[in-house]
């Protein structure tokens, strides 16, 4: 048909006007689908307890996301359909044949532009805003298409049955804290969050799957005081150590009575100084199991959390850390569980050799052998496996099936160790660089 020919009669007019409504009902359905799926639920929910009505809406249509997505698809390809079905008929009427490649051409283009891009990207610039407004919409439209939906969800659930496939339509794709983790993970290879931040915040995270033997201090370098000893050659010791807490034994280092508080033994030293005459010897008979406190022991399968959390409750900074069989293997802190999340605090009392890791200018690292897998990861920002052990050193070990000898270097997971240095069964200094 010649288009001079053609009449622009009643039926043109509600024709196009129905694909106009019907391209802006397709924006509307598109724009929704992002606004709703990508808003923050956090952010929704923060705006909800302040009172905000659209927010709580638009949170309680996003619970079932298998319930909106199916109604909101439903009605997007209604839409798209029913626009191209129309067009189709119009230009065909226009053109004759040649109106269905007219007509799919230009309906390609004006859905895509007006009915996918353009909704999707105002919906993205502010989801949150986005989806309480159109939440009361979109929930009435839930209700409509309910019944669709269920017999669409029926009939998937079905075929994916056949073929051995099980849906958890309740479940989450992701645990809310891995969504979190990946959230600081990506800021951070953005540049919106800090290395040390992004440490702190994951460490955070991390107590959980955590326990108290990665972390622990071992019983082969716990300061401990024989109660037997003389009042004096225990107060020197207590004023020679960098720490406040020391556990005292009774015969053998694995039979701990008590842990003694450098505070509380020097104000009763410090009374019996006042009450004792000068010729006097105020420690002669003074017994340090008096003024030591009980010891607490926690299995070292304990997460980490739920000891922060005992420590915390019971209002005490040290643990002593217990085998299945209750034999002694090592002392956590309170600061030692902070050190997961903030990273290494030091002050005047620590010794020097405890700085365990060196960088050289050539990127390489002189670690301590005993340097956590986790600890070096944050400091170098790599990524070297701990499953299988907790130190650099039991890494190798593991990863060569031996002990290995001063001067041998291994190569594994795209790094090269040298062992520098080797304490009878220890490895005690370490060489590593990546490959």
């Amino acid at each position: 048909m010649d288009l001079t020919t053609f009449e622009f009669d009643t039926a043109f007019w509600v024709t196009s006007g129905a694909i106009l409504t019907l391209l802006i009902l397709s924006g509307f359905f598109s724009g929704s689908e992002t606004a709703l799926t990508v808003a923050s639920r956090p952010k929704l929910r923060t705006r909800a307890a302040k009172g905000s009505k659209g927010a709580q809406r638009a949170l309680d249509i996003t619970d079932d996301k298998e319930r909106l997505i199916g109604s909101i698809l439903l009605g997007n390809n209604l839409t798209n359909i029913l626009a191209a079905s129309l067009a189709t008929a119009l230009f065909t009427r226009m053109f004759g044949d040649n109106g269905v490649a007219l007509a799919t051409l230009i309906m390609t283009l004006l859905v895509l532009v007006f009915a996918e891009v353009l909704p999707k990207s105002y919906a993205i610039t502010n989801p949150e805003n986005a989806a309480m407004n159109v939440s009361r919409l979109i929930r009435a439209i839930i209700f409509l298409f309910s019944p669709f939906v269920a017999a669409v969800r029926a009939l998937v659930r079905g075929i994916l049955w056949v073929f051995g496939v099980r849906t958890d339509p309740g479940g989450q794709m992701l645990a809310v804290r891995e969504e979190i983790a990946g959230a600081i993970s990506l800021g951070h290879d953005e540049g919106a969050v800090e290395k040390e931040d992004r440490d702190r915040l994951l460490g955070a995270l991390d107590l959980g799957d955590r326990s108290i033997e990665e972390i622990m201090r071992h019983r082969s370098e716990i300061e401990m005081i024989d109660v037997a000893l003389p009042p004096q050659d225990i107060l020197e010791k207590v004023l020679k150590s960098a720490h406040t807490r020391i556990p005292i034994f009774k015969g053998n280092p694995e039979n701990i009575i008590g842990v003694l508080h450098a505070k509380d033994l020097l104000r009763a030293m410090y009374a019996r100084t006042l009450g004792a005459a000068v010729s006097d010897s105020p420690f002669e008979d003074f017994d340090v199991f008096e003024v030591a406190m009980p010891p607490y022991f926690v299995p070292e399968t304990t997460p980490l959390d739920d000891q922060m959390r005992q420590f915390l409750h019971r209002q005490t900074h040290f643990a002593l850390v217990v085998d299945e069989y209750g034999v002694l293997q090592g002392l956590i802190t309170l600061e030692d569980i902070l050190e997961e999340i903030v990273g290494e605090i030091t002050d005047e009392f620590d010794p020097d050799s405890e700085l365990e890791l060196v960088r050289s200018e050539d990127g390489e690292w002189t670690v301590d052998g005993a340097t956590t897998i986790r600890d070096l990861n944050r400091a170098a920002d790599w990524n070297l496996p701990d499953e299988e052990a907790i130190t650099i050193a039991g890494l190798i070990i593991h990863e060569a099936q031996l002990i290995p000898t001063q001067g041998q270097v291994f190569s594994f997971h795209n790094f090269r160790f040298e062992v520098l240095e080797r304490k009878a069964n220890r490895l005690t200094r370490l060489r590593i660089r990546p490959l």
